[in-house]
């Protein structure tokens, strides 16, 4: 190697919605909205590489950074984004949300904690990303992944307080 070629440096991003806590992270999942948004702003016709969302990447030991690998372009069979499912998964999120004790009862002010029906509407989410495989646009995925596990995580924190709730009201 010549003295003259200089070092390629790169730098790594963790762009994962949840720290290791489990915690969400909203700056992130701002962020991305951004890019997003500003992503057919620019007129761009390709879509990123799932890969370059993560970071550099490590292939037959050569580091390659998000810049310099090859974004995909979408076929004319793809996928597109439909506003009516996304606001469904939303839809349904929220209900589960509110089973879950997220949001209170208009009329009695109370939080609504129904987790038989929490766990159905959960079910449901389940069921529609199952049988939508394949036909949704990666936006439309990553959406209801993320209903799904921050629902999921919900559940079992309830569900975990409830039993420690009910054993602390049998004891004597």
């Amino acid at each position: 190697m010549s003295e003259s070629k200089q070092d390629e440096t790169f730098k790594v991003v963790d762009r994962r919605l949840f720290t290791p806590e489990g915690e969400f992270r909203k700056e992130v999942a701002e962020q991305q909205d951004r890019e997003r948004e500003t992503l057919p702003a620019a007129g761009a016709t390709s879509a990123p590489s799932p890969l370059s969302t993560a970071g550099a990447v490590v292939n037959a030991g050569k580091v390659t950074t998000p810049s310099a690998m090859p974004t995909a372009v979408p076929s004319a069979d793809a996928p597109t984004r439909s506003p009516v499912f996304e606001g469904l998964v939303r839809s349904l999120g929220q209900n589960a949300a509110m089973l879950l004790g997220g949001y209170a009862d208009p009329r009695t002010g109370q939080p609504v904690l129904d987790m038989e029906g929490a766990r159905e509407m959960i079910d449901m989410l389940d069921v529609l990303r199952e049988k939508t495989r394949g036909n949704l646009a990666p936006e439309e995925d990553t959406l209801l992944l993320d209903v799904l596990g921050n629902l999921k995580l919900a559940f079992m924190e309830m569900a975990k307080a409830a039993a420690k709730q009910e054993k602390a009201q049998t004891r004597p």
